[in-house]
């Protein structure tokens, strides 16, 4: 029953996005919403200027398309279920709207780091009210022992770190093609496996329904990409992925499981002290994958070595919480 739920779900969602894509690309270049390209990033990205961007929206559709179906057919729809979702939807809508600014209005930097940063703290505080009238856990785990450390009221500050952080740490990372399609899917694959686990079977829907609409995604944003995620599906998909952790309770092992998503955080903060304080810059480029890129390695290579990491660091994971 578990297998063919998994399969079927994740079936679902990569038929939904899959299918949409070919109709929806040719429509977001109609309505010219091509992707800017900043002087100061790699020369060779320079040719992907004007690739159909904000294809989040494609994967937003498929993500509350297949959890809604398959939750209805197979359990019933809880309060997590219609968490997970007003979360993504919601850091989904911010990144629609910073995509709209960029490219419709032309304004290359989009919602200013204020408004983005508000909205944020808006979603994750009416995220935190509700799922605390449903007895949302404020104790925080400590992966592979047996040791919780309760926040009490605290938490709400915890959560809204991690929900910002996570949700500006994937958007971070949509730097190349099919790099977050791909390091996102192993990612919501590992928290799917976890959540199965700890018999919060709503939350496993929702990941593997992710993980189809990313799958399906893929199809057209591998490299060389035709379409891109834009703001629109890598805040949203940040925002779920830390949604997910803190619903079953696993909210540090969200940074073993999606290690790739906090080295390329580090990389970008460590250039920034460093460039700040001597004046010198640690990595050719941040976030981490330009600076492969621009050391000669070729874009494909990035990616795939990226991903490699991304299942190591899913697999360590799920040995932590299931065998330690």
């Amino acid at each position: 029953m578990f297998e063919q739920l998994i399969l079927v779900t994740i079936l679902v969602g990569f038929l939904v996005t899959a299918v949409c894509s070919p109709f929806f690309i040719p429509f977001l270049r109609r309505l010219k919403f091509g992707q800017s390209i900043r002087d100061e990033g790699p020369k060779s990205h320079q040719k992907k200027a004007g690739t159909p961007t904000m294809g989040g929206i494609m994967i937003l559709l498929s993500i509350v398309i297949t959890t809604l179906v398959m939750t209805n057919i197979y359990l019933e729809p809880t309060v997590e279920t219609f968490l997970l979702l007003f979360v993504t939807i919601g850091f989904g809508l911010l990144g629609f709207l910073d995509d709209f600014i960029k490219v419709v209005l032309k304004r290359n930097l989009g919602l200013t780091s204020k408004q983005k940063l508000l909205g944020q703290i808006v979603i994750s505080v009416i995220f935190y009210i509700v799922a605390r009238s449903a007895n949302l856990s404020t104790a925080v785990n400590i992966p592979g022992t047996d040791v919780e450390i309760e926040l009490g009221i605290f938490y709400v500050i915890f959560l809204i770190i991690w929900l910002v952080g996570f949700s500006n740490a994937v958007n971070l990372t949509d730097g190349l093609d099919g790099l977050v399609s791909g390091t996102g899917a192993i990612a919501f694959g590992a928290f799917a496996v976890l959540a199965w686990y700890a018999g919060q079977f709503n939350v496993a829907i929702f990941s593997v329904a992710v993980v189809g609409a990313l799958l399906g995604f893929l199809v057209f944003n591998a490299y060389p990409a035709k379409v891109f995620m834009g703001d629109t599906g890598s805040l949203a998909l940040g925002g779920a992925i830390a949604t997910i952790a803190i619903l079953i309770n696993a909210e540090i092992l969200l940074i073993i499981i999606g290690g790739v998503f906090v080295i390329e955080t580090l990389s970008v903060i460590i250039q920034v002290i460093s460039f700040k304080t001597t004046g010198r810059r640690i990595f050719k480029m941040s976030p981490l994958h330009h600076h492969y890129e621009l050391s000669g390695w070729s874009e494909w290579r990035v990616v795939m070595t990226f991903w490699t990491i991304g299942l190591l660091f899913a697999i360590l994971g799920i040995y932590i919480e299931v065998w330690i």
